[in-house]
């Protein structure tokens, strides 16, 4: 049985590596010495999951939790640990929360100093060694000796990255590939990667199909018989949320549906609400048949990954798109249109713009669904380029601004676990958004004692929020080299996680396709 503080050893290892190469080299080693059952606990601890989903446990538990004397050798093993996880997630009822937090101040009390570290790290979600998911993904190829496309497509099947590894060493290929989609149990979205306009989308793909972009929630519909469950972008279960879509998918004739689409509310002349708007539909704690009177909602599908027991994910788009026709009506279906010139791309585009929608998407035909993957086959083209960008820091505003948290620092992932900064911004922010932003930043601050001392505030890097500008230009004051010239915020992001942010390596492709189309981004750009 593995060690804790071996892990730990690693976390600190795997974190002074600076090369991708030798990250996976180190991760895929300690996997294949565990073994199957260990390496899957292993594989999400670091990538800092839990095996057991959250467990109730906040920063101030924690803290409590360190003042307990460290023990002075490891005795910790990975079973030890995972066994107390789950026992503190299983804590319910009246008087669970001392009881998790004498329960989290016996483990750390069997902890040495370095595994007491590690711990903290992980339970406050700041276990930032460069052990993402998609370095984990290769590292489980790695030490299964399997192609690490057979490893991803399983991940995104299956979402659960322990159970994953566990299969790869312990079955191999075989075991990977008898992985199949299981209904009730969705998976990740596929994602677009941003064009800088029309002109570079229809350049980037060969015949492409484009659809309306709209600023809707983004959904996936699982159908079973008479049964109906809808997920949101994050997995989590909706129904009870979105009536109007168990009521439309239940009556469909397929006994066995899985699709993928978006809800909006639409004001009375067919034109979408604001985003915010919809997602008032979401909320914790809600009158759903007060809010359906007040903003119903309509759902538009776009893509169909299952029918008739028949998995599509692997077939070409343009039967996905056959396939999602035969199971709905078009009502139900976002516009589409194959265009046979620029001219008539442009025109739908700007009918697109016209109804109050986003822009379009642009899709190579082609193309399998990657779910989890932004892939280039799926182009966002959008009348304002937009990046989604992570919160950093804040600075306290002057003057008017002075009672809230306003100049937010932005940055997008470097693919190694951490964030390159681009820049900073105060436009765009409302006086209410302001207000929300500064309760939300100082509940994320990394020192809440010292959050209303300094000028800028620190924080956790949870926060999504869509930025957009005029276009990308170099920069030495930052450390990528680039920065957003005229960037505003738009809108946050709930429904995305940090690691759903757009990533360094997106910015610099736009940015050198800026250059090489000779203007700025937007729908315009050549």
């Amino acid at each position: 049985m593995a060690s804790l503080a071996s892990l730990a050893r690693l976390s600190e290892s795997v974190a002074g590596e600076r090369g991708r190469l030798a990250k996976v080299g180190r991760l895929a080693a300690f996997l294949r010495d565990l073994g199957p059952p260990e390496a899957g606990l292993a594989a999400c601890l670091l990538t800092g999951e839990l095996p057991t989903g959250r467990i109730g446990i906040g920063p101030a538990q924690i803290r409590n939790a360190l003042r307990v004397l460290p023990a002075a050798e490891p005795s910790l093993s990975l079973g030890d640990l995972g066994h107390a996880l789950a026992g503190i997630a299983g804590l319910t009822g009246s008087g669970s929360q001392g009881r998790r937090q004498a329960t989290l101040s016996a483990l750390f009390a069997r902890a040495s100093a370095l595994e007491q570290a590690f711990l903290a790290r992980l339970l406050l979600g700041e276990l930032r060694q460069g052990a993402t998911a998609g370095l984990m993904l290769d590292a489980i190829a790695q030490a299964a000796r399997v192609s690490p496309a057979q490893v991803r497509r399983a991940a995104m099947l299956c979402g659960d990255l322990g159970r994953v590894a566990t299969i790869a060493l312990a079955e191999g290929a075989e075991g990977l590939a008898s992985v199949g989609l299981t209904l009730f149990r969705p998976i990740r979205p596929m994602l677009a990667e941003p064009a800088g306009g029309l002109d570079e989308a229809l350049g980037r793909l060969d015949s492409p199909v484009l659809e309306y972009k709209l600023d809707g929630a983004r959904v996936q519909v699982h159908k079973q018989g008479d049964e109906v469950r809808v997920y949101s972008r994050q997995g989590n279960e909706v129904t009870a949320a979105v009536p109007e879509v168990v009521e439309l998918v239940g009556p469909l004739p397929d006994s066995d549906l899985v699709l993928d689409g978006e809800v909006l509310a639409l004001r009375l002349d067919g034109c979408p609400q604001p985003f915010q708007t919809t997602m008032r539909r979401f909320g914790r704690r809600l009158d759903v048949d007060g809010l359906r009177r007040e903003l119903p909602l309509t759902p538009f599908f776009f893509d169909c990954l299952q029918r008739g027991g028949s998995l599509l994910i692997d077939a070409p788009a343009r039967e996905r798109f056959l396939a999602l026709g035969e199971a709905l009506p078009d009502r139900c279906q976002i516009p589409r249109l194959v265009p046979r010139d620029p001219a008539e791309a442009r025109a739908f585009l700007d009918r697109a713009l016209a109804e109050g929608h986003e822009g379009l998407m642009a899709k190579d035909p082609e193309s399998t669904y990657q779910a989890g993957g932004r892939g280039a086959s799926w182009l966002k083209i959008k009348a304002a380029q937009t990046l989604d960008l992570v919160v950093l820091a804040a600075e306290w505003g002057s003057g008017r601004r002075s009672p809230w948290l306003s100049n937010l620092h932005l940055g997008a992932r470097d693919g190694q676990g951490g964030f390159v900064m681009l820049g900073k911004t105060f436009k765009g922010l409302s006086d209410a958004l302001l207000a929300w932003q500064t309760e939300r930043l100082l509940a994320l601050a990394l020192d809440p004692r010292d959050a209303r001392q300094g000028h800028v505030v620190p924080v956790r890097p949870e926060l999504v929020v869509e930025i957009a500008f005029n276009e990308i230009q170099e920069s030495p004051h930052y450390p990528g080299g680039l920065a957003l010239r005229f960037a505003r915020v738009k809108r946050y992001r709930p429904d995305k996680r940090a690691s759903d942010a757009d990533t360094i390596g997106t910015v610099q492709a736009l940015f050198q396709r800026q250059i090489a189309y000779g203007g700025r981004a937007g729908t315009g750009a050549r």
